[in-house]
């Protein structure tokens, strides 16, 4: 049995991009953390580049489209180390760049919300128990200035329409959690230098990453049911 006095995180789409990033830095900052990722090749290859670097983590496959794959991978969680304090609901896929609404295919919208707002739902259902046992948790929904209500404009719905949801998602539970010691929160990156966001974005992972890990480690006084970037509070 592994130390279980450390606190416990898992972060979905872990393999590549701003999810390896706050792989990176929360285990860094000590937390024992379980990088996730729908491909094992991929997610195994993120976890042994961050164990070279001294950094202590393990790879567990966890497919969000998958209820079953999402049940398996918090029990791992709870049998190997008797906790979940931390998730990062960071696996996102964005299919119609480009697109109107009125001519983006309807499996594409319900392929987008699969993986943006059902992943997210059903992983932070599987882990309240865990963290009401615990008096602890900290939920971090990683959403993006295209969900923005305050700036909500064309291109990319099904994308849109996901991480406006991804944002109600945040604010219900909040609401529901309050009086416990499990903060819920959402955040945006930034446009982000990604295999999402291209090579001409502005900002690097580290600076996508950062608002991320801040909330995954938010203090017991910390806010919860906000929206934040670059660790201050932003328009929904």
């Amino acid at each position: 049995m592994n130390d279980n006095t450390r606190r416990v995180a898992i972060v979905t789409g872990g393999n590549k991009g701003v999810g390896l990033q706050i792989c990176k830095d929360l285990a860094a900052k000590g937390l024992q953390v379980i990088l996730t990722a729908r491909n094992p090749e991929l997610g195994k290859a993120a976890c042994d580049q961050l164990s070279a670097q001294g950094l202590e983590l393990i790879f567990h496959r966890l497919d969000v489209n998958d209820a079953a794959s999402i049940e398996e991978a918090v029990r791992f969680a709870e049998g190997e180390f008797e906790r979940v304090d931390v998730l990062v609901n960071n696996a996102g896929i964005s299919l119609d760049a480009g697109k109107r609404l009125q001519d983006v295919a309807v499996e594409a919208v319900e392929s987008t919300l699969r993986t943006n707002f059902y992943g997210p739902l059903l992983l932070s259902r599987a882990v309240i128990p865990s963290m009401r046992r615990n008096n602890y948790g900290r939920i971090v929904n990683v959403s993006s200035d295209l969900g923005s209500m305050n700036s909500m404009g064309g291109g990319y719905p099904a994308y849109r329409i996901s991480k406006v949801a991804l944002n109600a998602l945040t604010r219900i539970l909040a609401w529901e959690l309050s009086g416990t010691n499990i903060k819920i929160n959402s955040m945006t990156p930034g446009w982000v230098r990604t295999d999402m966001g291209g090579a001409g974005a502005p900002r690097s992972v580290e600076q996508g990453a950062e608002t991320a890990v801040w909330l995954a480690m938010l203090p017991d006084g910390g806010p919860s049911g906000g929206y934040f970037r670059d660790r201050k509070p932003a328009e929904w």
